[in-house]
């Protein structure tokens, strides 16, 4: 192992050693949702032909659900309406949050102090959409989403916010 390979793998300050783990545990779960979104940019991308989209709505169609029937013809309804054309849209739109919650997730795991503003900003910046959607559609699964980035937010504030050893040349 070189030198630049453990620095890469051993916290350099005490600091990046009492917030490794907790680092690491927000670099996994951008790692989850970086993950959850390239499938669904690559279901995205195969309803946009018009062959697999066909099939989609069929399915859903037919399937068998009796508590949320309605919703499901809604669905059925707003497809049949935007046509699989709005799904590149969609595909490229899950690539974009991707790519930011993979270099997140990077950098938070790197243990770079970068990665650490990056995503106070990023996620903090999507909190009032996220608290206005849990007021104006509750559910608790929103909620606790919401009260989660919040904690990633206060966390890496805090983290950020503390002095750091200058770097030797």
């Amino acid at each position: 192992m070189t030198h630049s390979d453990h620095h890469l793998t051993r916290p350099s300050s005490e600091i990046e050693a009492q917030h490794s783990v907790g680092l690491r545990v927000i670099a996994v779960y951008k790692g989850i949702k970086t993950i959850g979104l390239i499938l669904v940019a690559m279901a995205a991308f195969r309803l946009n032909q018009q062959v697999h989209f066909e099939h989609f709505v069929h399915w859903l169609e037919h399937l068998s659900l009796t508590d949320s029937n309605h919703l499901r013809w809604q669905l059925v309804n707003l497809l049949m309406e935007q046509g699989p054309s709005k799904f590149v849209a969609v595909g490229i739109v899950a690539l974009a949050y991707a790519a930011i919650f993979a270099t997140e997730g990077t950098g938070l795991w790197l243990r770079k102090h970068w990665a650490e503003w990056f995503t106070v900003i990023a996620t903090g910046s999507l909190v009032p959409v996220e608290f206005y959607e849990t007021i104006a559609h509750f559910s608790w699964l929103k909620l606790v989403v919401l009260l989660g980035n919040i904690a990633i937010v206060v966390y890496l504030v805090r983290i950020a916010m503390q002095p750091r050893p200058k770097k030797a040349p």
